[in-house]
């Protein structure tokens, strides 16, 4: 049997609702043989998930999600094998947390707008205890449905908070160009995270262009005709093809994005990325 890692999940320390060694435990308890612990700005988690990896014999591999823009929108690029120990990566991480949370208070405001009653503070009391609050979407869209505005995440966001949405705002941010810069400059592996999201095969192919790693294939957002097309990318550029579930812990009673250990990668493509991230550390 092939061994799979999932290579895209979040925890408290950003907008997941599971600590990073309950993320440990549910990828081992799937069968995975590695997982990956990439919160959204942020790498507060990696050092407990590493501790939780000696409990249970499963192997940990650092990473971080970087929120970035282009073409008014969101732009994730995945980073792997990152020094999660480096003070000077967490200030730049930091400072991206900044952005986040201005686009947090822009987002609100318009909220309020439209009728909607919702403050800033409700929200960041669903991280009361932690000692950086990096609330993302998913907490201001439980908000909403504790108000009674929406029934579920999904039409929190089909109504507002995603692309299109009627309180959808994107605040300048550095560009996904940068974002892969800041990554490999640290010795990590660059990854377009769920390019299937974006519509917008010409900015992949710019970013490929630039000297993106990898490509994440296997998501939940992603669906067969993207695969298809996004895996002939990477190999015609011989990228290295990753995946992951996306997953944020639970919602209620079901999983967000989807359940870990949905969407996985052979280990293969962790090994790849390795001796990417090994290979740069030395020069």
């Amino acid at each position: 049997m092939t061994k799979r890692a999932d290579l895209h999940t979040h925890t408290r320390a950003s907008d997941g609702t599971c600590t990073p060694a309950e993320n440990v435990r549910i990828a081992k308890e799937a069968g995975l043989a590695a997982v990956a612990i990439t919160d959204h700005d942020i790498i507060a988690g990696i050092g407990e998930a590493l501790e939780a990896a000696k409990e249970y014999d499963i192997e940990v591999i650092p990473g971080v999600e970087i929120s970035s823009a282009a073409n008014g929108q969101d732009i994730h690029v995945l980073g792997y094998f990152i020094p999660h120990e480096s003070e000077a990566f967490g200030q730049k991480l930091y400072d991206l947390r900044e952005t986040r949370y201005k686009r947090h208070q822009m987002l609100i405001a318009k909220l309020n707008e439209l009728g909607i009653p919702i403050t800033l503070e409700s929200v960041y009391r669903r991280k009361q205890g932690e000692t950086d609050k990096n609330i993302g979407r998913p907490h201001i869209a439980e908000e909403l449905m504790e108000m009674g505005v929406v029934q579920s995440i999904a039409e929190a966001f089909d109504k507002y908070l995603g692309k299109g949405g009627a309180a959808y705002v994107n605040p300048p941010r550095i560009t996904p160009q940068q974002a892969i810069a800041l990554i490999q400059e640290t010795g990590g592996v660059a990854v377009l995270a769920h390019p299937g999201l974006y519509d917008d095969d010409e900015l992949v192919k710019d970013l490929i262009a630039h000297g993106l790693d990898g490509l994440e294939i296997w998501h939940p957002d992603n669906d067969e005709e993207d695969r298809a097309r996004y895996s002939r990318l990477a190999e015609e550029h011989g990228l290295v093809m990753t995946g992951g579930s996306d997953f944020h812990g639970w919602r209620g009673e079901e999983p967000f994005h989807a359940m870990l250990g949905s969407s996985t990668a052979p280990m293969e493509a962790v090994e790849r990325m390795r001796e990417i991230a090994e290979k740069r550390k030395r020069t």
